[in-house]
């Protein structure tokens, strides 16, 4: 049996590991589930337009939030059109049917992003203007990102404050 302290060490390794796995798989979820709320947003936005005026707009707008000119993101433009305009569907119709499909071109999105050797959440986490400010304290956004760019209106964290408290900027939330 070990002693007291190596066992109370022992015990804090273990809790920090999964205090980690935790902190990174929330991280992972809650980005994911953030790009989806913007997308639903953006879409009952522009579901006014025409489709293909309304995918384009949203595709727009969502390529200005991450800081990117869409010909970086030629790799999966069909699959964003497409995921986009589930969404336009979802907007006019949120049905069991078109909830299928929102799915479906959201997980080939990320499989044309895992192509790319990254996903939606990390790509939401590493560029976009309304990212969380915790997501950066849990994975911080690599110095040599391409395409990066400064994000002075995310929220960092202050003393006193839990680090999931560094939320998204106000206009995000």
């Amino acid at each position: 049996m070990p002693h007291f302290v190596d066992q109370l060490q022992g015990e804090a390794v273990s809790a920090i590991a999964a205090m980690r796995d935790a902190a990174t798989r929330a991280r992972q979820i809650h980005a994911r589930a953030e790009l989806m709320r913007h997308m639903r947003t953006t879409a009952k936005k522009f579901m006014h337009k025409p489709k293909a005026e309304a995918v384009e707009s949203v595709v727009a707008e969502w390529m200005e939030a991450w800081y990117l000119p869409r010909s970086e993101w030629q790799h999966v433009a069909v699959e964003m059109e497409r995921f986009t305009a589930a969404f336009y569907d979802y907007a006019h119709d949120p049905s069991d049917a078109v909830d299928a499909r929102v799915r479906a071109t959201c997980e080939a999105l990320d499989a044309a992003l895992a192509r790319a050797g990254t996903s939606i959440s990390e790509q939401m986490a590493f560029r976009s203007m309304c990212a969380h400010g915790w997501w950066d304290m849990v994975v911080p956004t690599p110095a040599d990102l391409p395409g990066r760019a400064e994000r002075p209106g995310i929220p960092k964290w202050r003393a006193g404050q839990a680090f999931w408290e560094a939320r998204c900027a106000a206009q995000c939330c």
